[in-house]
């Protein structure tokens, strides 16, 4: 299957690329491929298969929500580079 060489073009044009006229033909006959390629595949048949949003099964990563010590300011602030009066001391970003 071969591509028409103004879809080519036209798809350039939308991707904002500019392409010579060699391109344009290798172009014509890889995108070609890829669409036979994916024609194929609308054959398989999937109708025993359940819809999924992700290729492999995904897990909730968060921790349960438990209180927990919370810092003390003195000890927050007793390895930062600079502080004042327990406030960490960084510098100005606006100007």
């Amino acid at each position: 299957m071969k591509i028409a060489r103004e879809e080519v073009l036209h798809v350039a044009h939308l991707a904002r690329l500019s392409i010579d006229d060699d391109a344009v033909e290798t172009f014509s006959e890889q995108l070609g491929s890829i669409l036979e390629y994916v024609e194929s595949l609308s054959r398989v048949d999937t109708s025993n298969v359940p819809p999924t949003a992700h290729a492999v099964e995904m897990a909730n990563a968060f921790r349960k929500d438990e209180a927990a010590r919370h810092l003390e300011r003195e000890e927050a602030v007793a390895n930062a580079p600079k502080a004042e009066e327990g406030h960490f001391i960084v510098p100005k970003v606006i100007e």
